[in-house]
């Protein structure tokens, strides 16, 4: 076996499966409740919150990389403790390990930081991001740990049917027009972790893409691409309402971009494209 992809039944997770395969990799993925129907892969069933678990699963199948995708909000059980166990394992055999991060492991006081600023979270989702980069760093050094940004693609992210059920008028709520990221495509977001994998590169990694654009401006686009009504987009303010966190958080790529063949777009490019 040449990959496990940890979380492939996710959003990321499945698009990392899919490109693997394609490029002819032999792959064995985890997921949590469900299988996807994603054919060609050695589906597993893994709870990552169980060491015990994780290192079993490891050494049995022995992969040669482990990208983990696995993440699971503000449980720090799942999102720090078993990163931690899925670092500890690759480490155990030998795996190259990727691990994929989050722009919530910084505060956004400072607005743009690149791969040498450490993190100062001010969420619980954010702390436990950034206790599993330090557990990482501690027992697997050679690791990537790339940190990216808002996932958009296809149709398939959150923040795509969010902005779907807010211009239909099926669910409350607002876009704010104070909450900048650097969303990512998940094609191109995959492929890049699929090339670090390849690479001997390791250590802190930002993977996001080229625009800065704010909730309500990332809404506008979605909602042109698809044929919604833009207009009827509600807006409103991070800072007013909620709920807690980092309004402005912009990743600078630049370092990683200059070792990457994959090009990171910004979301004005991507979503100029019809679904």
């Amino acid at each position: 076996m040449d990959l496990l992809v940890i979380g492939g039944s996710g959003f990321l997770g499945q698009e990392v499966v899919r490109r693997a395969r394609r490029a002819g990799t032999r792959v064995v993925a985890t997921f949590r409740r469900r299988a996807p129907a994603v054919t060609g892969v050695d589906w597993r069933a893994l709870d990552i919150r169980r060491r015990d678990e994780v290192m079993a699963l490891v050494q049995r199948t022995r992969p040669a990389a482990i990208v983990n995708t696995a993440s699971r909000r503000a449980d720090w059980a799942t999102t720090a403790d078993g990163a931690a166990h899925v670092a500890a394992a690759a480490a155990a055999v030998g795996a190259r390990l990727v691990h994929v991060s989050s722009d919530a492991v910084f505060s956004g006081l400072a607005r743009r930081y690149d791969e040498t600023c450490p993190p100062d979270p001010t969420t619980p989702y954010g702390a436990a991001k950034a206790a599993a980069e330090t557990a990482i760093k501690g027992l697997d050094p050679t690791a990537v740990i790339a940190r990216t940004s808002l996932i958009i693609g296809g149709g398939g992210s959150p923040h795509e049917a969010r902005v779907h059920a807010l211009a239909s008028g099926t669910t409350a709520g607002v876009l704010f027009t104070d909450d900048v990221r650097c969303p990512v495509h998940v094609t191109d977001l995959a492929s890049a972790l699929l090339e670090l994998t390849g690479s001997s590169s390791s250590g802190i990694h930002h993977v996001a893409g080229a625009d800065a654009v704010t909730r309500h401006e990332l809404g506008v686009l979605i909602a042109r691409r698809d044929g919604l009504d833009e207009a009827g987009l509600p807006t409103g303010l991070r800072a007013r309402t909620g709920p807690p966190g980092p309004l402005d958080v912009r990743l600078d790529c630049a370092l990683t971009r200059s070792r990457l063949t994959t090009r990171l777009r910004g979301a004005r490019e991507f979503l100029a494209v019809p679904r």
